[in-house]
């Protein structure tokens, strides 16, 4: 028997397909720490918030001495005091709303779709100086190259004059940001040095891009967020 938690917006459905994560262990923590199967980057989430235990063909849900709570439905649950969970059961912790579907899991998710899960509820983006100013665009789809130059039809429009009608690529790769000039008449610069056209290269987020007058400005905001949120205390 394996469990799928999965997040909800707050108590009742939103739209879309709601993120989600199946195991098929013995134990799994829910929490804001790093280390936990659930990684839920909320300040009302204790770093070990709660924990799922499998027992005979279901699960136990037991607090784990959090500060804000584990509710199951309305109920607080007491702290370290196991309580059986059904399939379809909703369950607060801190102010996060989880819903969990007991049944057989083709395959567990990994640490990698853990931290996808968290870096997902935090906002990544890039942003602009110059006559674009103003101008973001967000990388939430991994392995999707996104294009950015004057031409209709791109992902980012730019105003600026040495920019091509597709200037530049940049692809969302896990963690990391790569660029890819696509042949650029006036060409991209990192840091000062004009980019090999139609080669990968790493935008680590202290990079400076330039196309002409324009300075693009990669933040990574999840990462920072994902350790700030691990450091501060509950709320």
């Amino acid at each position: 028997m394996g469990v799928t938690v999965i997040l909800l917006s707050d108590g009742s459905d939103g739209r879309g397909e709601p993120p989600s994560l199946s195991f098929d262990a013995p134990r799994l923590v829910i929490g804001r720490g790093d280390g936990c199967e659930v990684r839920l980057p909320d300040p009302s989430v204790s770093g070990r918030h709660a924990s799922l235990r499998q027992h005979g063909g279901t699960y136990l849900l037991v607090d784990e001495g959090s500060t804000n709570g584990t509710f199951l439905g309305e109920v607080r649950l007491s702290a370290h005091a196991p309580r059986v969970v059904s399939d379809g059961d909703r369950v607060r912790v801190g102010r996060v709303w989880l819903e969990l579907r007991l049944a057989v899991v083709a395959a567990s998710s990994s640490a990698h779709d853990t931290r996808e899960l968290a870096l997902g509820l935090v906002q990544r983006a890039l942003e602009q100086q110059g006559d674009d100013a103003g101008l973001t665009l967000a990388l939430t789809r991994p392995g999707v190259p996104l294009l950015l130059g004057r031409g209709h039809g791109v992902d980012l429009s730019l105003d600026e004059p040495d920019a091509s009608r597709r200037h530049l690529q940049v692809t969302r790769k896990a963690d990391q940001v790569w660029l890819r000039d696509l042949g650029s008449k006036n060409g991209t610069h990192l840091n000062g040095q004009r980019l090999t056209p139609e080669r990968d290269t790493l935008w680590r987020a202290s990079d400076t891009l330039s196309i002409g007058e324009d300075i693009l400005a990669f933040e990574h905001p999840a990462l920072e967020a994902l350790a700030e949120l691990e450091r501060c205390a509950d709320e």
